[in-house]
């Protein structure tokens, strides 16, 4: 049995852990790396339109996974729920991607969507990418360590 990090535990933290973190990893692997990636190539689907669609739907994807980061965070501070060292770096990834990258993704989009130039992609765009990938992989770390 693992032991509860605080103290005397939290018997329902590992099931909800568990669905907390295979949800987050769906959600993820859902948006991320199939909706994204997909919206563009629909016929009729501009670049701002795009980027319109993409703003609202990770704007959605962000709160949602504050949420799980939120519920993750207690499972493991008040346990038993192992799997912390890779619940951190996700959540470090997660808060490095809505502080530091998305406000920069975010004046890339009200540019395109003010008529800016649209040539050249964004650097930020590579790093929000990245940093999916990080939390990914942590994120199924962390599921794999509470399922075992």
């Amino acid at each position: 049995m693992v032991e509860a990090p605080l103290g005397g535990g939290f018997p329902a933290a590992l099931p909800i852990a568990t669905a907390a973190t295979w949800l987050w990893v769906g959600m993820v692997l859902a948006i991320s790396f199939i909706e994204a990636p997909l919206k563009f190539r629909a016929p009729g689907v501009t670049l701002p339109i795009g980027l319109g669609i993409g703003r609202l739907v990770f704007r959605a994807l962000n709160i949602a996974e504050g949420v799980f980061a939120l519920v993750l965070l207690v499972c493991v501070l008040l346990g038993p729920a192992p799997g912390e060292g890779p619940a951190a770096v996700a959540i470090l990834a997660l808060l490095i991607q809505l502080l530091a990258v998305r406000p920069r993704l975010t004046r890339r989009t009200d540019a395109v969507l003010a008529g800016g130039p649209t040539d050249k992609r964004s650097n930020a765009h590579y790093w929000y990418v990245g940093l999916e990938a990080v939390k990914l992989v942590a994120l199924m770390v962390v599921g794999i360590a509470l399922v075992s």
